[in-house]
């Protein structure tokens, strides 16, 4: 299974996304990220999110941003996105019902489904990066575990 989080820039939230997930769940899963602009594609994510990332020992420094693309739809079999500008965004990309069907706000998978947005710590401080990232820690876990019950039952 193949999951795409995605962010506006590809350097703050949807990295940090990627890294966190992928620390939870088995190598048969394949976890991406990408951002809706352009403006930092090839370069590594953002220091604060990668300072923040490997205080809870998860390697994001690897990482480079690129630009989310209609063909994203047929690469991923669920699209993460991290709040109502992203997900507006990636669903005006579609091209039928089917890509639709395959993005979510991320944190709708929260034990209470909620409409909330993942908060954009750009213009912020390191403390708006933890908290960033206990945020989508939590979210993670409960994408990870639902992950690996649909392949077992599946």
């Amino acid at each position: 299974m193949k999951i795409l989080m995605v962010c506006l820039g590809n350097i703050c939230r949807s990295p940090m996304a990627e890294g966190i997930l992928k620390s939870k769940l088995p190598g048969n899963f394949e976890v991406d990220s990408a951002g809706i602009a352009d403006y930092h594609v090839n370069e590594k994510p953002d220091k604060r999110a990668i300072k923040t990332c490997k205080k809870h020992n998860i390697d994001i420094s690897h990482q480079k941003g690129r630009q989310f693309t209609p063909s994203d739809f047929d690469q991923f079999d669920r699209i993460y996105v991290m709040d109502h500008a992203n997900y507006s965004d990636v669903v005006f990309k579609a091209r039928k019902e089917v890509d639709k069907k395959k993005v979510k706000l991320i944190l709708s998978e929260a034990p209470e489904p909620t409409k909330d947005s993942i908060p954009d710590p750009y213009y912020g401080d390191i403390e708006d990066f933890e908290k960033v990232f206990q945020q989508l820690d939590k979210i993670c876990t409960v994408i990870a575990e639902k992950l690996i019950k649909d392949i077992e039952v599946g």
